[in-house]
C-alpha cells in the first residue's frame, strides 16, 4: 500500500474504527454478522437458481463506494474519503468502510430522517403553541443510541406521562395527534405491523378480512387519552380567555402551562373499553354499546367492556412486539431490507404478506428470525445486509422480473430522495455535513417569542412541578408566583449566565448548511427540500421522488449555483488545490461530484470545455455534473 495514501485512510476512518471495536455487542460480532450476510446470499443463490437466473456482475469500486455512502449515511463521500477508499488496495476495505459508516453521525442522521417520516413528526402543530420538540428529540436519541426497534416500538405505543421529561417524552407518539385517536391507531397499525386498516374506521373493509368492529375492539386499547391534571387549571384558563385579558402578559404566561405543559402531557393509560359510533351500520352491535379491547389476530390479548382500566396502551404495546407471532419482525425487516436494497422483498411494505404466501417464503422467514435473534438492532440487520454480495451485485436498469416485490438481480436504481441530494450538495459546499454539531433540544421557556427565566428554570423543571400540582388552589397559587417570577426577571439576554445557557441551544433556520435532519420540519414551502419532494409529515411515508421543471430551475439558478458553482469558497474546489494540470483538476472534480474518475471521452470532453472558457470551464463542469442523472440517481 502507497505510504501517504496509507496515511489518508487511517485519518479518515480514525475516529471510529477504535470506537467500533470497543462498543461491540455479542451479536454484533463482525464473524456472525458475515455469517449472517453469507446465509442470505445462499438463498439469493437459491432463488438464482430456481428462477435460472445468471448470477450479476459485482459492482466496481466506485459504485460501491457511492451507493454505501447514500444508503448508510444519506450523503455522498467528500472528495477525501471518495479518494481514501478508491485509491487504497485491500480486499477488506469495503468491510471497513462499512464500519466506518454505521459508527458515523452520519448513519443516525440518515436514520433520523427516516423514523420522522414514518412517524410524521413535526416541529409544531398547526393553531396551537404546543409543540414536539422534546419528542423529536427522544426519538434523534434513540436513533443515536441504536434503540432496539422492539423497545422503541413499545416505548412509542405504550407512553404515558410528562412530555417535557427525557424518560417520557415518546408522549409526543399519542399528543402530536391529540383529538384524532382513532388515526394515530390506524397509523400505529400500518408502521409496526404493515396492516392497513383506515378503511374499518367507517365500514367493513371490502378488500380486506378486517371489519369495522374489530377495529374498534382495537381502538378500545388507547381511548380514553387524557392530558395530566389540565382540569386543575380549566377556570382560571376560561378567566384568563375572556375579553382583553386574552392579550396580556398574564394570559401568555398561563398559555406556557395550558399547552406546553398540560397540552405535551398524556395520562389515561387506555381504558380497555370504548363506545361504538352513532352512526355504526352493522348487526353484530348497536350504535353507542360499548365494547371492550380485544385483539384480531396473533395471539389473543382482550379486556373486559365492564370494568374501566388503565394499562390499554401497555397491552396494546406488548401484543404488537410479542404477541402477533412472526409479523412484527418480519414488517421491520421488509423495511430495512427495502431501505438497504432499493425495493422489499415484498411491496409495499407497509401491507404485511404472511410468509407462506410471499416470493421467497424461506428468505423472508430467515431474515425476521434474524431480526429477532440480532435483538431488533437495527444498525446490526443493516450490517449483514450492506456485507452481502447481494449488496455488491451492479445495478439493474430493468424492471423486477417479480410482481409486488424484488427479483434480487442487482439493485434498481432508484431518484435519490429530497434528503440525499440535499446532504450530498451541503457536503460539496461546506464539507463533512457530519462535523457540524447536532441540533439540540431548547427547552427554555418561552413567553410569547421571548425567552424568560434563563438560567432559574427550564421547560423541564417547570412541566414537572406542574404536573406535580393535586389541585385548583394549588395550580393557583402556583401560577401567581410564575407570573410575579417572569414578571420581576426582565430582560432573558441582561445577564451573562443567561447567555451562557442560550448557546447550549443549537437550532438551525432553513438557510443553515446542514443536515436535513437538522433543518426546521416539516421543509418550508420555499426550500429546497420541499421542492424535491420531501414529505410534508401529515401522512405516513408522504415524500416524492418525482421531477418536476420547477427541480430543473432550481438546479440551474438556485442554491447550487449560489452556494456550490459560483462560490469559490466552496469545499468542492479545495480539492483542487495542488493540483498541478488540467486533467488533474478534472479527474478531481469527478470524483468529488460523482465518486469516480472521468472516461477517456468524458476526460476530453471537458478538456476541451476548460481550453474554450479558460476558469470558467471548470464551473461549467461542476454544474454539469450536478445536474446529471447520475449525480442525481443512486445506482
Amino acid at each position: 500500500m502507497n505510504h501517504q495514501i496509507a496515511l489518508i485512510i487511517l485519518a479518515v476512518l480514525a475516529p471510529f474504527t477504535g470506537s467500533f471495536a470497543q462498543t461491540l455487542k455479542p451479536h454484533e460480532d463482525l464473524k456472525f454478522i458475515k455469517k449472517a450476510a453469507l446465509r442470505i446470499d445462499q438463498h439469493i443463490a437459491s432463488f438464482y437458481r430456481n428462477k435460472n437466473l445468471a448470477v450479476p456482475a459485482v459492482a466496481a469500486d466506485a459504485t460501491f463506494l457511492r451507493r454505501a455512502f447514500l444508503v448508510s449515511v444519506g450523503r455522498i463521500p467528500t472528495a477525501e474519503e471518495a479518494l481514501a477508499f478508491l485509491e487504497i488496495e485491500d480486499p477488506a476495505k469495503r468491510e471497513t468502510l462499512v464500519d466506518y459508516l454505521l459508527k458515523s453521525q452520519g448513519y443516525s442522521s440518515h436514520m433520523s430522517s427516516w423514523a420522522f417520516d414514518l412517524l410524521r413528526l413535526t416541529d409544531n402543530r398547526a393553531g396551537s403553541s404546543t409543540g414536539n420538540a422534546p419528542y423529536r428529540h427522544w426519538v434523534r436519541t434513540a436513533m443515536r443510541n441504536n434503540m432496539p426497534w422492539n423497545e422503541f416500538t413499545r416505548r412509542l405505543v405504550a407512553s404515558s406521562g410528562d412530555g417535557w421529561d427525557p424518560n417520557t417524552a415518546a408522549v409526543g407518539y399519542y399528543t402530536r395527534d391529540r383529538g384524532m385517536p382513532l388515526d394515530n391507531l390506524s397509523n400505529t397499525m400500518r408502521i409496526f405491523l404493515g396492516t392497513r386498516m383506515e378503511c374499518a374506521q367507517c365500514h367493513d373493509d371490502p378488500y380486506g378480512t378486517t371489519e369495522r368492529h374489530d377495529f374498534y375492539q382495537l381502538a378500545a386499547f388507547t381511548h380514553g387519552q387524557t392530558t395530566v391534571g389540565q382540569h386543575h387549571m380549566a377556570a382560571l384558563w376560561q378567566e384568563l380567555g375572556d375579553g382583553d385579558r386574552s392579550q396580556s402578559e398574564e394570559y401568555r404566561v398561563a398559555q406556557v402551562l395550558w399547552d406546553r405543559v398540560y397540552g405535551m402531557s398524556l395520562g389515561g393509560g387506555g381504558t380497555g373499553q370504548i363506545p361504538l359510533p352513532a352512526d355504526y351500520q352493522y348487526r353484530d352491535a348497536t350504535p353507542g354499546e360499548v365494547v371492550g379491547a380485544r385483539t384480531p389476530f396473533g395471539q389473543a390479548v382482550r379486556m373486559s367492556e365492564k370494568r374501566v382500566e388503565s394499562d390499554g396502551r401497555v397491552k396494546l404495546a406488548e401484543w404488537i412486539t410479542s404477541k402477533t407471532r412472526d409479523q412484527f419482525p418480519a414488517v421491520i425487516a421488509n423495511r430495512m431490507w427495502k431501505r438497504v436494497m432499493g425495493k422489499g422483498v415484498y411491496e409495499p411494505v407497509d401491507e404485511f404478506i404472511p410468509v407462506e404466501k410471499t416470493t421467497y417464503p424461506d428468505l423472508v422467514s430467515y431474515l425476521g428470525a434474524l431480526m429477532v435473534e440480532l435483538n431488533y438492532d437495527l444498525r446490526a440487520f443493516q450490517h449483514v445486509l450492506l456485507l452481502t454480495r447481494t449488496f455488491q451485485f451492479g445495478a439493474n436498469p430493468n424492471p423486477s422480473s417479480i410482481e409486488g416485490g424484488d427479483d434480487f438481480h442487482g439493485r434498481k436504481i432508484e431518484r435519490l430522495s429530497s434528503e440525499q441530494i440535499w446532504d450530498s450538495l451541503i457536503t460539496l459546499a461546506a464539507g463533512d455535513p457530519d462535523k457540524q454539531p447536532a441540533r439540540s433540544l431548547d427547552n427554555r421557556i418561552y413567553v410569547g417569542d421571548k425567552p424568560v427565566l434563563v438560567g432559574k428554570k427550564d421547560m423541564v423543571q417547570l412541566s414537572k412541578e406542574v404536573l406535580a400540582l393535586k389541585s385548583e388552589k394549588e395550580l393557583r397559587s402556583y401560577f401567581s408566583k410564575l407570573l410575579k417570577e417572569v414578571q420581576s426577571s426582565g430582560s432573558a439576554f441582561e445577564s451573562s449566565g443567561s447567555m451562557m445557557a442560550m448557546t447550549a441551544d443549537r437550532s438551525y433556520n432553513k438557510d443553515a448548511k446542514v443536515r436535513a435532519s437538522e433543518l426546521p420540519s416539516p421543509a418550508p414551502r420555499d426550500h429546497f427540500l420541499y421542492l424535491f419532494g420531501a414529505s410534508d409529515r401529515e401522512v405516513v411515508d408522504a415524500f416524492s421522488r418525482e421531477p418536476n421543471v420547477g427541480q430543473v430551475l432550481s438546479l440551474m439558478n438556485g442554491f447550487v449555483q449560489r452556494e456550490l458553482v459560483n462560490q469559490p469558497a466552496a469545499h468542492l474546489y479545495k480539492s483542487l488545490e495542488g493540483a498541478t494540470t488540467d486533467k488533474e483538476k478534472i479527474r478531481r472534480l469527478y470524483i468529488a461530484v460523482l465518486n469516480r474518475p472521468p472516461s477517456d471521452e468524458e476526460m476530453s470532453w471537458m478538456l476541451d470545455e476548460v481550453k474554450t472558457q479558460g476558469d470558467a470551464g471548470y464551473r461549467n463542469i461542476v454544474s454539469a455534473l450536478v445536474m446529471s442523472s447520475e449525480f442525481l440517481f443512486l445506482q
